[in-house]
């Protein structure tokens, strides 16, 4: 799991010292929603883990909304390279 980390970070920072900037955060929380949509297909009644997966999406979406404000060549970069928004 921490090798899977550092690869994306490594995949998404700007620079060597980022960890934190809004694209690093998108493609570890996409990491995070696959492994909870996952979860979810084998765990049908597991509603706490539907809560935490809804509430991963929505801060995702927010982080989304902000990097296309900010940055719309990044944002176009991270979502292509994410396979988001078909």
């Amino acid at each position: 799991m921490q090798e899977l980390k550092s690869k994306i970070v490594k995949d998404f920072q700007n620079n060597s010292n980022d960890n934190g900037s809004a694209s690093v955060q998108i493609a570890l929380l996409t990491s995070r929603i696959q492994g909870l949509i996952e979860h979810s297909n084998e765990h049908k009644h597991d509603y706490s883990g539907k809560r935490g997966l809804i509430s991963l999406v929505e801060k995702r979406r927010k982080l989304l909304s902000y990097l296309r404000r900010k940055d719309n060549a990044k944002y176009q970069e991270v979502i292509s390279s994410l396979g988001l928004r078909r």
